[in-house]
């Protein structure tokens, strides 16, 4: 052991160097998690013991249980549903309670006073972090969350550039270029994209990323068939409309989430356009609802509940005095082919 630091408030990354772990694994010992060593554990608590280190939630106290709140606009929506399913659980196996609430408005999300306020209220009911997911213009609370030192994690945030955030989210470039190559090795070379607002940071990478698969492919992006509006089922339903119509409608679309996918298939039935013989669609998240529709969506998967545990883990740790590798996590996407895609009419294969 390398000995007592001379100075300072003894902080949980003091305990980790002094018995010899990193902080995750002093973190997970002060937890009573089962997947540590009993001798590990003991190091850690004769460190505790010897430093006198006091954690300010005291989390790993088996009589005390923790609060986090976890923060969004809507509760309604699919994608929503299933990030806190992750997210719950997560907080289950963490002996942490949760308590979900509706984001301040904007007005109190714009003003320094108003939202100095809201962070006191939550800070006031126990809580010790917050989750904010797929929040806009949260800038004044994150700045009166910093004041007090609660930890704010964000999922899918609307923007990046804010150096403050600590976001967790998936690949989203990653996930619309494998969406729209899928379309490209079927044969489509008229592929459409219906994504989401322009200021979400998410639906834009998404749309850059549908855009690297055309420039891999030698495609020139067609400016006519590329729309963008909120996540809704009007937007797919609205834009789909508008695509079919044209004198060359495409043959497939990307869209920004299964959302706007389920649009885009009520637009073709209305226009008698059908899928996937005339018309192959791909959503974006694989939410529940993408194998219910019909056809069945082909759609990029998000792991949208470990977005969820991810979360939870995050701002736990940081409520520890653990900072994250990196400010901005990624989780991986995949595709899931389901029978909304095949294709373009006219070709064999």
């Amino acid at each position: 052991m390398v000995g007592r630091p001379s100075t300072g408030r003894p902080t949980l990354a003091d305990v980790a160097r002094e018995a010899g772990v990193s902080p995750g694994t002093a973190s997970k010992a002060l937890n009573g998690r089962l997947d540590i060593a009993e001798d590990t554990r003991k190091r850690v608590l004769e460190a505790v013991a010897a430093l006198g280190y006091r954690p300010t939630t005291a989390q790993w106290e088996p009589t005390r249980t923790r609060t986090i709140a976890a923060v969004t606009d809507v509760v309604t929506s699919p994608y929503i549903s299933n990030v806190l399913q992750g997210l719950l659980a997560a907080a289950a196996g963490a002996r942490t309670d949760v308590l979900v609430r509706l984001a301040p408005d904007r007005a109190v999300r714009a003003t320094k006073a108003a939202a100095r306020a809201w962070v006191a209220e939550q800070k006031e009911s126990g809580v010790v972090g917050i989750v904010g997911i797929t929040l806009a213009e949260p800038n004044a609370v994150l700045q009166a969350a910093k004041e007090v030192y609660m930890p704010f994690v964000m999922i899918d945030p609307v923007s990046l550039d804010d150096p403050r955030i600590v976001s967790v989210g998936s690949a989203n470039w990653a996930g619309a270029r494998t969406a729209t190559e899928h379309l490209l090795e079927l044969g489509h070379q008229r592929i459409g994209w219906i994504g989401g607002p322009t200021a979400s940071a998410a639906a834009r990478e998404r749309f850059h990323g549908y855009r690297a698969a055309l420039d891999s492919a030698g495609i020139s992006l067609d400016r006519s068939l590329v729309r963008s509006d909120p996540f809704s089922i009007e937007t797919g339903l609205e834009h789909g409309r508008e695509l079919l119509s044209l004198p060359q409608p495409p043959t497939a679309v990307v869209t920004g989430d299964d959302e706007i996918a389920v649009g885009v298939l009520a637009a073709a039935r209305e226009l008698r356009v059908a899928v996937p013989e005339q018309l192959s669609v791909v959503g974006f998240d694989d939410t529940p609802q993408a194998s219910w529709t019909t056809p069945q969506l082909t759609s990029v998967h998000q792991p949208l509940a470990g977005m969820g545990q991810m979360a939870v883990e995050t701002v736990l740790a940081m409520a520890d005095g653990v900072q994250p590798a990196s400010r901005h996590i990624q989780l991986a996407t995949s595709l899931t082919v389901r029978d909304s895609t095949a294709p373009p009419p006219g070709t064999t294969r």
